[in-house]
């Protein structure tokens, strides 16, 4: 089995839990606190960011794409019609621009902000960055969610899947982002109609549901988040 240092509300992690779980694929967890930059950690990785795969052999493999490509390149090709990826070269281009889209994109303009102000910050010290929430930032984060949904809400009223026929990667990184926001209530699903039944879709694969039993100490999900016809 191999091992994910991870943690439980970092959108590119919960990319990769999918992204494994759509394949059957187990694997051991270890849930890693960046901002302490363990030394056994750093070890792995010197940038000290999440996630990091340990592979076989025990080689680390970093970065959220990275490991998405790794995974394809040992499983995915294998997997035919269940493959995360498309054969055609212009339609992996689309799912790559969707995963980034969600992955560096929404993760700069909305997730990470959100997360380390409500999520983050009450459990650092204030030498590791901890604190009061920045109102401020959360303002900024939550004025960008509408846009996102917006974009969303889009794809999955004009594809079948939000890369085209049918689940890619770019439906788990898109998924992996929303359901931190989900998680956090920063969602309202009222005027997104489209996207509310492309997540409940992905929301009820049996990839999913390790994620659905994801809490945080201290904060509670919504009271919608594990329900799956919400």
């Amino acid at each position: 089995m191999l091992t994910l240092f991870h943690h439980p509300m970092f959108a590119s992690c919960r990319f990769v839990r999918l992204a494994f779980g759509e394949y059957g694929e187990e694997l051991a967890l270890i849930e890693e606190k960046p901002w302490t930059r363990r030394k056994e950690f750093l070890a792995l990785n010197a940038a000290g960011t999440l996630p990091v795969l340990l592979a076989e052999g025990d080689v680390p493999i970093v970065g959220a794409s990275v490991i998405a490509e790794y995974l394809d390149e040992t499983r995915g090709v294998l997997k035919r019609e269940k493959r995360l990826f498309a054969e055609d070269l212009v339609e992996r281009a689309e799912i790559r621009r969707l995963v980034d889209w969600y992955l560096t994109k929404t993760e700069s303009e909305v997730t990470r902000h959100l997360v380390r102000e409500r999520v983050l910050k009450p459990m650092m010290a204030e030498a590791q960055g901890g604190g009061s929430p920045d109102s401020g930032a959360i303002r900024a984060a939550r004025a960008n969610i509408r846009q996102h949904m917006k974009y969303t809400n889009w794809l999955a009223g004009t594809r079948h899947w939000l890369a085209g026929p049918r689940i890619t990667y770019a439906d788990l990184a898109a998924a992996a982002a929303i359901s931190v926001l989900d998680y956090l209530g920063e969602v309202d699903w009222r005027d997104h109609n489209a996207a509310r039944e492309w997540y409940t879709r992905v929301k009820s694969r049996p990839s999913f549901r390790p994620l659905l039993g994801d809490r945080v100490r201290g904060l509670s999900p919504v009271s919608h988040y594990a329900d799956l016809d919400f």
